[in-house]
């Protein structure tokens, strides 16, 4: 049974009458689900049958053929593992509170049972999705090892106040959770929906294609885990900050889009590779550092703008506000990767050949845009559209929490004091020449 804690009813007092649906929204996987899991013990326990919906919108903000190509491809890997178990799986294409509500009605549901998510859009899309349906509401963090709503009430300063909030729950919350059951034979299974017909008939920006390093869906999630913990957990507290060694772990586009569990990679790091200063640090990042993202996001509404940078940072930006610029770029020359710093070009051309950018260099990148814009609020507005439309694991509460940190000290304490940056923390291309050879790694986004 799933964790009452990980639960939490949307829409108390509704009818619950019908069938029980799924809404699968932010966790795209059969393993290690809670949410389909509590939904399947719903259906159950009430002799009723268990649906899975996904709503498919051709028009998400900021994302572009990339993101649309690995999430259906690894849709449907889920939908071949549901329909093995006698689960029916419909691809709701249109708008997504709308579409939901009418395939409600036409299937007489009377339990909904969808995922935490802390983003602004897709808290839209279930409020409009109850106001238009009778349907009982129930929300299921399946996301954060330790759930959201539960480890906190509030927008935390920093990780050291979240650390030990998460470290009460994490040996309760961190568990292996059952398989999904089979349901009856005899449910009538729809069509299985074909990735290339519904990439092919969506209007969508194709300007940023698909990626070849990686290949989308749970199976390629877990294949990838396995070669991290095997091949490049080892040594990975003292070489992460070096884009050289390719010591990451590569799992970022799964996690974002739901292909494999936190709690998942979790447990694998601590059952497969012994204890010390790698699996703490990777750790850290998976769980302490993710998990800080989505309470930024949940407790500030304004997690994509100045609004939710601390006082601190609002008056050390407004007392530098008209300081000179050495370099002011716009947008399209921050996306064409020519400004002067050919550091700083090579992240971004990365980030556009390849879809993702060193953790590392995302920090470097992101404060350079504060430094070469008019404000710290155009800062952020360039610094999100170019993660969300090139990055794999973009429109994501760690790239706004990173963006935020970057730009806005979120998460951060005031440093030295100095142009421009008032008194967030600064970073320049004399830090990275210390911590790697930084001509080696131009030369490699160069021969991409």
């Amino acid at each position: 049974m799933i964790q009452k804690e990980r639960i939490f009813d949307l829409a108390p007092g509704r009818h619950a009458q019908g069938s029980v649906i799924y809404w699968m929204s932010r966790e795209q996987r059969v393993a290690d689900n809670p949410g389909l899991l509590f939904a399947q013990h719903l259906a159950t326990d009430m002799g009723k049958n268990l649906t899975v919906v996904f709503t498919l919108t051709s028009d998400y903000p900021g994302a572009m053929l990339r993101h649309y190509d690995f999430m259906i491809r690894g849709l449907h890997e889920t939908a071949v593992s549901l329909h093995a178990l006698h689960i029916p799986f419909y691809l709701l294409v249109g708008n997504p509170p709308e579409t939901l509500a009418g395939f409600l009605d036409e299937n007489g549901a009377g339990i909904v049972v969808t995922d935490f998510d802390p983003l602004r859009i897709k808290r839209q899309w279930v409020a409009a999705a109850m106001q238009s349906s009778g349907a009982k509401f129930v929300e299921v963090d399946g996301h954060n090892v330790v759930p959201a709503r539960l480890v906190s009430d509030k927008p935390e300063f920093g990780a050291y106040t979240l650390r030990p909030k998460i470290r009460r729950y994490l040996d309760r919350f961190l568990e292996i959770l059952p398989s999904l059951r089979p349901m009856n034979r005899q449910t009538v299974l729809p069509e299985l929906f074909s990735p290339d017909k519904v990439i092919g008939s969506l209007r969508l920006d194709r300007l940023v294609g698909p990626v070849d390093w990686i290949s989308p869906g749970s199976r390629a999630a877990d294949e990838t885990l396995k070669v991290f913990i095997g091949e490049r957990l080892n040594g990975y507290a003292g070489k992460r900050n070096d884009p050289n060694l390719q010591m990451t772990s590569d799992l970022s586009p799964y996690l974002h889009f739901g292909q494999i569990s936190s709690m998942r990679v979790a447990i694998e790091v601590l059952r497969q590779h012994p204890p010390g200063e790698d699996s703490e640090a990777f750790l850290e990042e998976l769980i302490v550092r993710k998990e800080l993202s989505d309470n930024f996001c949940h407790y500030h509404p304004g997690y994509d703008t100045t609004s939710g940078f601390h006082e601190w940072a609002k008056k050390t930006h407004d007392a530098h506000r008209l300081d000179e610029r050495e370099y002011v770029y716009t947008r399209e020359q921050f996306e064409q990767g020519v400004t002067h710093d050919p550091l700083w070009n090579a992240a971004q051309l990365q980030m556009v050949k390849q879809g993702k950018m060193h953790g590392y260099m995302r920090m470097y990148w992101a404060k350079k845009i504060l430094e070469w814009t008019e404000s710290p609020g155009q800062a952020m507005d360039y610094a999100i559209y170019l993660n969300d439309k090139y990055s794999l694991d973009g429109r994501d509460p760690n790239g706004y929490a990173g963006i935020a940190w970057s730009i806005g000290g979120v998460h951060d304490r005031a440093w030295k004091e100095r142009p421009v940056f008032g008194k967030i923390r600064y970073m320049n291309d004399n830090g990275a020449r210390r911590k790697f050879d930084v001509q080696a790694y131009i030369r490699s986004v160069n021969e991409i």
